[in-house]
């Protein structure tokens, strides 16, 4: 049996890193003997992830280039230069038969010397607005799997292969663990049920809303289990216990989501490519609260793809912190409406988009 060698590069957020570990997951089910390296950025948190994924990463001195004027700017192209002359050497170390860019900042040295070097490169772009670095990459690579339509707008048709993004094995079937889960997070079995997720770093003008809502929540009988972020937890903390509030679990990070999604009756969440791809694996009714502050707004456009749709109800992040209780509120009170929510998003569901990404991998290291 031939023993395939992968790099796999990018990171910087969740909606990069845990795409990448499934694909890697999946290149390990069909293969048990392939050697996958992943290539990430030094600092950003698939430093921490891919290990305890049970991967080994190299991490490149990359840091983004900031759409303001700032001194941060000065060092990008002596750390770009860096990272090119590291990314080489890793790639003829690795000598690997396939190099898969995932989008961040890593995926740009790593896959521009892979192609160099004659490696065949794959991208996987997870949104419907694809980021700089999949764009410039995409001129070289030999396939582009995507989770939306109409991407042939950004890359060459020919390439293209609609996959769906994939999602962690363990949420591709959540039937069953509704008890386990809320026993695990110490919920109540019986009360109703809402997970608030603003990404896997967080985001303020979600927990800012959600603080707003406790109130409103615990009058209505809904508990709430909640994912912060690192950066906001202690605030959080803080607050729940100031007010009193004993209908909330509140966790930096939650690892468990498997169980997580099973608990949930209710989701609010930003718009990032993996979170969707979560909600529609998992059949979650949702309120989705895409972010501003990403490049094209491409969030509002993920979010819209299901709106339109009426499988998912979206609230402006300018206006959440005003409306988002009673649109929870409100939701909890329409149980048809929960049905109809969650049969509509469950039917964009890709729960083998793994297996077909890595599928299209190893066509091109056979041939």
């Amino acid at each position: 049996m031939q023993q395939y060698r992968v790099i796999i590069s990018g990171g910087g957020t969740g909606g990069h890193i845990y795409p990448a570990i499934a694909i890697a997951n999946a290149i390990k089910e069909a293969q048990p003997n392939a050697e996958i390296l992943f290539v990430g950025a030094n600092g950003k948190m698939e430093m921490e992830k891919v290990p305890k994924a049970g991967y080994k990463i190299v991490g490149l001195d990359i840091v983004g280039l900031q759409r303001k004027l700032t001194l941060k700017n000065l060092a990008f192209p002596f750390k770009l230069m860096k990272s090119l002359s590291k990314a080489k050497k890793i790639v003829k170390d690795f000598n690997p038969d396939i190099a898969i860019g995932v989008g961040g900042y890593a995926s740009g040295p790593l896959l521009r010397k892979a192609g160099g070097l004659n490696v065949p490169t794959m991208l996987q772009e997870q949104n419907s607005y694809p980021g700089l670095t999949n764009r410039l990459l995409a001129k070289k690579a030999m396939k582009i799997c995507v989770a939306y339509d109409n991407m042939d707008r950004f890359f060459d048709a020919e390439k293209i292969v609609f996959t769906g993004n994939p999602v962690r094995k363990t949420i591709t079937d959540i039937s069953g663990k509704k008890e386990a889960g809320r026993k695990h997070f110490g919920l109540d079995e019986e009360t109703k049920t809402l997970l608030v997720l603003g990404g896997s770093l967080g985001a303020r003008t979600v927990n800012e809303s959600i603080k707003s809502a406790l109130k409103g929540f615990q009058e209505n009988g809904i508990q709430v289990l909640w994912q912060t972020g690192k950066g906001y937890i202690e605030n959080v903390k803080a607050f729940i216990q100031e007010h009193g509030f004993t209908n909330v679990k509140a966790f930096d990070f939650i690892y468990e989501m498997d169980l997580a999604y099973a608990s949930a009756d209710v989701v609010v969440s930003r718009a990032g490519a993996l979170s969707i791809s979560e909600l529609c694996v998992t059949g979650k009714a949702s309120v989705l609260v895409p972010s501003p502050n990403v490049s094209e707004d491409h969030q509002t456009k993920n979010a819209m793809a299901l709106v339109n749709q009426d499988a998912a109800i979206l609230v402006k992040d300018d206006e959440a912190i005003e409306t988002i209780e009673g649109t929870v509120v409100d939701l909890f009170n329409d149980n048809d409406r929960i049905i109809k929510l969650s049969s509509n998003i469950a039917s964009f569901g890709r729960p083998n988009a793994a297996e077909a990404i890595a599928n299209e991998a190893f066509k091109l290291m056979r041939n």
